[in-house]
């Protein structure tokens, strides 16, 4: 199933963008959900303070990704930002073994029932025993959020210094532009592409309406109050898995989106 989701020869369509110069590099490449959503697909390195590098949601470990790893610095951590963005876990744990992998619970277990490769977890972040520091220099430049009640598992983290919000699947920015303009094809061609665009970009409600009505309503408080926290934080950039990266006014947009939500959490605080 993978052979439909990512290109077959990754770094010919990869896109590798320095977002902030000498600090934080993204790796954007073309990904279709379920085969056939244009939907798109990014990790992103940050050069933290110390010259080690924390990675989110890996992406295809290919020559020209590990060049650029080595002249940022040395990888000191590695996380699935969620319970569906770790197929290239293995890759990177094998290259960089030295690195503290991180995770949201239940992914050890799915990983192990697909028979993925064998990866150890240095932390994992559960409902039932919240992560409240990783390490000093860690703590000293992110701050994180796990959204337990989003259907993923997510974990989002700002980067405080570039008051950048990294996230996997709590926020599209359709369409995926810059992770499709090496594939010589459109990034908002076909019908379902068109549907989920619909849903998934910044500018309507139809995000606002897919998050309260589906993703969250399992545990819609629970969510909420994961949302509220993430509030507090001073971010500008949010830097999507899927969809182009939001540049400037990224606050603006997540408390758009989660409206509801923060009104859920203030009401019930």
């Amino acid at each position: 199933m993978t052979s439909k989701l990512v290109p077959s020869d990754p770094a010919k369509v990869m896109v590798i963008r320095e977002v902030v110069p000498r600090t934080i590099t993204t790796f954007s490449v073309p990904f279709w959900r379920f085969g056939r959503i244009k939907i798109g697909g990014r990790g992103t390195v940050v050069r933290m303070q110390n010259g080690s590098l924390a990675v989110f949601s890996p992406v295809a470990l290919t020559d020209d990704v590990k060049r650029k790893v080595s002249e940022m610095g040395e990888v000191k951590y590695i996380t699935a930002l969620d319970a569906e963005h770790h197929i290239f876990l293995g890759p990177w744990h094998a290259a960089y073994p030295n690195a503290k992998v991180l995770g949201p619970e239940g992914l050890p277990e799915k990983r192990a029932k697909q028979k993925n490769e064998d990866v150890p977890f240095s932390y994992i972040f559960s409902q039932s025993k919240p992560l409240t520091s990783i390490d000093a220099d860690f703590d000293a430049e992110f701050e994180y959020e796990f959204v337990y009640a989003h259907q993923n598992k997510e974990l989002v983290f700002n980067h405080k210094s570039t008051k950048t919000l990294i996230q996997a699947d709590l926020i599209f920015n359709y369409p995926p532009t810059e992770q499709f303009s090496k594939t010589g094809v459109s990034a908002t061609s076909g019908i379902l592409t068109k549907i989920f665009g619909a849903l998934t970009n910044t500018r309507g409600n139809g995000q606002k309406r897919l998050i309260w009505w589906g993703i969250s309503s399992g545990d819609r408080m629970g969510y909420a109050k994961s949302v509220e926290r993430i509030d507090k934080w001073d971010f500008e950039r949010i830097i999507p898995c899927h969809g182009d990266v939001v540049e400037t006014g990224g606050k603006g947009i997540f408390q758009k989106i989660m409206e509801w939500h923060l009104n859920l959490a203030k009401k019930s605080s």
